[in-house]
């Protein structure tokens, strides 16, 4: 069934949903945030977009043009009607497409590209007892990191960034895929639900042709062990209210 939702408190963002695909995660919302958007940035990319959530949030953030590509046609389309909704249609475009089947007019024309990709390997050991556009959004059917990297490193500008959120198990698969792509580390940062749990989520970012020198991130710690918010999380919701503000305030000058 389809819904209209609240981006996770994003009042000014509407979102549609369908109970029987993949719904977007806390995750999709950390990596918005996490990625580095500079002044100089022109055009911007997210691959495997699901329903549109991180392009949404990142228009928060910028009034650059994004780019969304998305695989599963159903959930492309719920994207583009969020697009509409949203009144965002002169900066935010889907794409309904395999990455690996992209041509030579997204080679080299983004400036950041960011990915939710499917977190899991595809082994004998598998087991699928779900649709299979949960499959697709979970498990590394359709892409796994080697193509997503090889696709990431032709659409990049030299200097371009590419930021990726993935489970922590996933980290060396990850930079090794990085180098192997000339995309040098420059961020991480781990994510844990409690203090006392171990990490959840890493986010991780990359420059194409950067230098060496990789910076560790203040971890966010999302609660602490009596279930209360902490400050590092508080902070970052304050910090997604001032790029609502800053963006209205550049919105307010073209107009």
């Amino acid at each position: 069934m389809e819904v209209l939702n609240d981006i996770l408190g994003y009042k000014n963002r509407k979102i549609y949903q369908d109970t029987e695909c993949f719904s977007f995660s806390l995750d999709s919302i950390m990596l918005a945030n996490f990625a580095t958007i500079r002044l100089r940035d022109k055009k911007i990319a997210d691959l495997g977009c699901g329903n549109g959530v991180i392009p949404l949030v990142l228009s928060l953030r910028t009034t650059k043009e994004i780019v969304g590509v998305e695989i599963q046609e159903k959930l492309a389309e719920m994207a583009k009607k969020s697009v509409i909704y949203n009144d965002l249609e002169q900066q935010i475009k889907i794409v309904t497409s395999n990455i690996k089947n992209l041509g030579n007019e997204y080679f080299e024309k983004f400036d950041l590209i960011t990915c939710n990709p499917p977190y899991f390997k595809v082994n004998e050991k598998n087991f699928f007892n779900e649709s299979y556009e949960k499959m697709v959004a979970r498990h590394e059917i359709e892409m796994n990191l080697t193509d997503l990297l090889i696709i990431v490193k032709k659409m990049l500008k030299n200097n371009g960034n590419f930021a990726i959120v993935h489970r922590p198990e996933r980290l060396m698969d990850i930079l090794f895929e990085f180098r192997k792509n000339n995309i040098e580390p420059k961020r991480i940062q781990f994510v844990y639900e409690k203090v006392s749990k171990d990490a959840t989520v890493v986010l991780i970012e990359g420059q194409k042709c950067g230098s060496p020198g990789v910076k560790v991130e203040k971890p966010i710690i999302m609660y602490d062990d009596a279930g209360n918010m902490t400050k590092e999380y508080a902070q970052l919701q304050i910090e997604v209210r001032r790029w609502i503000k800053r963006v209205m305030m550049v919105m307010l000058v073209y107009i």
